[in-house]
């Protein structure tokens, strides 16, 4: 005879979950931000970050993947968890916690497509971002203030850039996203003492000797380097 299968109850209240992405990019001297405009309610109308609901057969980083390709037409970004947001009145729609995630990516190497349930998608500076749905003022406050932190003491600036650049770029990026001035001989000094970096100067063509000089990101020579225990810091 067979057995009935078991049936559990549960005595808790058992809250929707969804996740939010945010996503950071750096073009023309200026940190950016992308943004989905909602085209349901609750918000309608109002700019956020690409998200939803997770659905019961999937995890948080699938349903992070899957928001981003439904909604913004974006795919293979690496994704880092943020941190998890469960005030009580974050969401109209009912109990609701999100799992937040960011990344850094190149805007000029990915086409935007709105989709799911979404008017537009789009990159704005960073300065032109106010007033979003739902609290992701606040999940963006907290992503500026990890991104501030991780640049200090991981090499992901690099990831914003192009695969080669001037010391005069990556300097300016480093400025832009820490918001303060940094010292640009002493910068200068530090990242060539790193030995991170490849110089491309001798493929420049009719060079000036005042020219700035071409880098590129050694990841190899990075990799090896943190295996024997070395420590990047800005």
């Amino acid at each position: 005879m067979a057995t009935a299968q078991k049936k559990y109850t549960y005595d808790y209240p058992r809250p929707a979950v969804t996740v939010d992405c945010v996503i950071f990019g750096f073009e023309k001297n200026q940190l950016k931000l992308l943004l989905t405009k909602r085209a349901i309610e609750p918000y309608l109308g109002k700019w956020a970050f690409p998200g939803g609901f997770i659905r019961e057969d999937e995890t948080a980083d699938e349903c992070a993947l899957r928001k981003l390709s439904e909604e913004a037409g974006l795919s293979n970004i690496f994704l880092e968890q943020l941190y998890t947001f469960s005030e009580l009145n974050r969401d109209p729609r009912g109990r609701v916690i999100s799992v937040a995630y960011f990344a850094l990516v190149k805007p000029t190497e990915y086409t935007l497509e709105a989709g799911l349930d979404i008017d537009a998608v789009q990159w704005f500076g960073l300065e032109e971002v106010a007033d979003l749905a739902f609290d992701h003022q606040q999940i963006l406050s907290v992503a500026v203030e990890r991104l501030k932190g991780k640049i200090r003491y991981q090499p992901i600036g690099f990831e914003l850039l192009p695969a080669q650049f001037t010391l005069p770029e990556l300097h300016n990026l480093y400025e832009t996203i820490l918001q303060r001035s940094i010292d640009r001989g002493n910068f200068r000094k530090k990242m060539l003492s790193m030995g991170l970096l490849i110089d491309h100067s001798d493929m420049q063509k009719d060079r000036h000797a005042r020219a700035a000089k071409i880098y590129s990101f050694d990841k190899v020579k990075y990799e090896e380097l943190k295996e024997s225990g070395f420590y990047f810091e800005i």
